[in-house]
């Protein structure tokens, strides 16, 4: 399945996606694409409604972010090897985690606004996971068992903040509207196989990031069983899994980042594409 919010902000209704990829309402269903309707029994329960029965939302209704009401949004950094190496970093021991502030998420389509002082404000292509069940002491090989969908996760960053402001990564990870997610949720039993999705970025039409999660350092699986030894995961927590190279700050002679008027396209396989203009706080 793949299941939308749609509507406006902070009143978006959930939706899925018929045969022939228009948006139904669910709202009669389910009151939220959240953690209260991720689990097995919540979308064996949406996947036994007569979606043709169900109303057909405009084709002009705002995408809002895929999940509703989440709890942790739980990133790994530097998860691909030749992304490490663009910075000038040494690969992990084990998966490096940091938090973005769930009021960055947006929609997929949403603007990305640069926040005042930005200069150094860069994009990179993720594959986002959300759980579907309470996940904790989980082995690798039980891991996958607790994704309820993956989905297209773009984790815009700024670099002076997230570098030069003094503190952890999460300052430029988490400034409003860099956390866009979606325009899907598709659900895990629909995605053969995590470790091989190709996934690219555009900026103004120029292809900046190309990659397929199979070259990940640590696998979802490993990613999950690693953070359930830390902390419980609860339903409706995302995580999003690390970027592959091609990021601004990598470019060289001269780093290349945001500025007001750009467009990013984000793409991964199976999972939808956004589009973002970048706007000026």
């Amino acid at each position: 399945m793949k299941l939308v919010r749609f509507g406006a902000v902070g009143a978006e209704k959930p939706g899925i996606l018929d045969a022939d990829g228009q948006i139904r309402d669910l709202s009669s269903h389910v009151e939220d694409i959240n953690g209260s309707v991720l689990s097995p029994a919540g979308l064996d329960a949406i996947r036994a409604v007569d979606i043709s029965s169900l109303p057909v939302v405009s084709s002009e209704a705002r995408l809002g972010a895929c999940v509703g009401g989440i709890g942790k949004f739980m990133c790994i950094g530097l998860n691909y090897s030749d992304h490490a190496a663009e910075t000038g970093s040494d690969i992990p021991e084990h998966p490096i985690l940091f938090m973005k502030a769930t009021s960055a998420v947006v929609g997929a389509n949403d603007t990305v606004m640069l926040p005042r002082g930005s200069t150094h404000t860069d994009w990179e292509v993720e594959l986002g996971v959300v759980i579907g069940q309470a996940c904790k002491y989980v082995s690798v090989e039980e891991a996958l068992d607790y994704v309820a969908g993956y989905f297209v996760s773009n984790d815009v960053s700024e670099r002076h903040f997230q570098a030069k402001l003094t503190g952890q990564w999460t300052k430029g990870k988490s400034c409003d509207t860099f956390g866009p997610i979606g325009p899907w949720l598709v659900t895990a039993d629909e995605i053969a196989d995590p470790q091989n999705l190709d996934m690219s970025l555009d900026v103004n039409g120029k292809r900046m990031q190309t990659g397929n999660t199979s070259t990940m350092i640590f696998s979802v699986a490993e990613c999950i069983s690693h953070l359930s030894q830390l902390m419980t995961l609860q339903p409706g927590d995302v995580i999003s899994t690390g970027t592959p190279p091609g990021v601004g700050m990598g470019i060289k002679p001269e780093p290349v980042y945001l500025r007001e008027g750009d467009v990013m396209d984000v793409w991964i396989d199976g999972l939808g594409k956004q589009r973002q203009q970048v706007g000026q706080d």
